[in-house]
């Protein structure tokens, strides 16, 4: 699919813009899964005062998603109609360390922050070291994993509102739940603070290589995945669930339920969007005849499907 090109029409109102824009741009390349179809506009700004004009300025009834990494998405074959921001590591990754904070722009990699915190002895934030997404991701969905989250960490967050207003959020604004926050979908988060507790070096470190231990052994890290597709229901696993149901290696088209750890879905190399999200309901169904429990989506599906 082509999309109606209008950046001129953007660069044309809006003279001071810095950034960049790209018409029809493929997310495919943007996304672990590598599969998608194009934003209408891919526009990458050059610093958070850049994001704030371009969001005033640009026209209300333009849809505007953001995407980090990738690691936690599915774009869908149509593509996206509208804007699509992505935050650049140049502009907004840099990380930090002072006394026991951790400061970190809303692009950098969550393993990037659990590095900065160890070399500044700062404790607690190991489990980032074990999630494939950036600080926006985390901040949206109260990123976890072995044992810890991001609301157990997090002093405050900075973002920008959909009509270019700048936005400070402390822990409790954030109204974080399991794998969520309440936080207004519009608003894009630019920069974090943390708070851990100064500790042992070794001890800092021999938790983390405990992360990626579990990750390497009970995760399918080196194929095209998503992470986590399935939020656990209360009391229960969702992994568990779906080997319950008989879907470990199941397969749609070119994707398939990952045999390693059956709460991943992979792209063994032909999948479309389609494939993938079809599977993934598919499972869904299946676990919902088999245990009566309803299955929610964890990884984030955007775009227009195929016809």
């Amino acid at each position: 699919m082509t999309f109606p090109d209008i950046t001129p029409d953007l660069k044309s109102a809006m003279p001071g813009l810095r950034g960049r824009l790209l018409a029809n741009q493929s997310l495919a390349e943007l996304t672990w899964f590598r599969v998608g179809g194009p934003a209408q506009v891919l526009f990458t700004p050059a610093d958070e005062d850049d994001l704030a004009y371009f969001l005033k300025h640009l026209p209300k009834d333009l849809p505007v998603y953001v995407v980090g990494v990738g690691s936690n998405l599915i774009v869908r074959d149509g593509g996206l109609p509208g804007v699509v921001i992505r935050l650049a590591p140049r502009a907004f990754g840099e990380t930090s360390a002072d006394g026991d904070i951790v400061t970190a722009g809303a692009a950098a990699l969550d393993k990037r922050v659990a590095e900065t915190a160890a070399s500044a002895n700062i404790g607690g934030m190991e489990f980032f070291f074990g999630i494939p997404g950036t600080i926006g991701g985390a901040l949206r969905m109260n990123a976890g994993a072995n044992g810890g989250e991001t609301r157990d960490v997090l002093l405050e967050a900075t973002g920008v509102g959909r009509d270019g207003t700048k936005h400070v959020f402390g822990n409790a604004d954030m109204k974080f739940v399991y794998r969520n926050s309440g936080v207004d979908p519009s608003i894009i988060f630019t920069s974090a603070r943390f708070r851990g507790k100064l500790t042992d070096a070794e001890a800092i470190r021999v938790r983390m290589n405990e992360v990626q231990a579990h990750r390497e052994t009970a995760q399918p890290i080196r194929e095209k995945t998503g992470g986590s597709t399935f939020k656990n229901p209360p009391g229960n696993s969702a992994w568990k669930l779906i080997d319950a149901a008989g879907c470990r290696g199941l397969k749609v088209g070119g994707a398939q339920v990952s045999e390693m750890h059956c709460n991943f879905l992979i792209n063994t190399g032909s999948a479309t969007g389609h494939d993938i999200e079809t599977l993934g309901e598919t499972v869904r169904e299946r676990v919902r005849q088999t245990s009566g429990i309803e299955l929610h989506w964890e990884i984030k599906r955007i775009g227009i499907g195929r016809d």
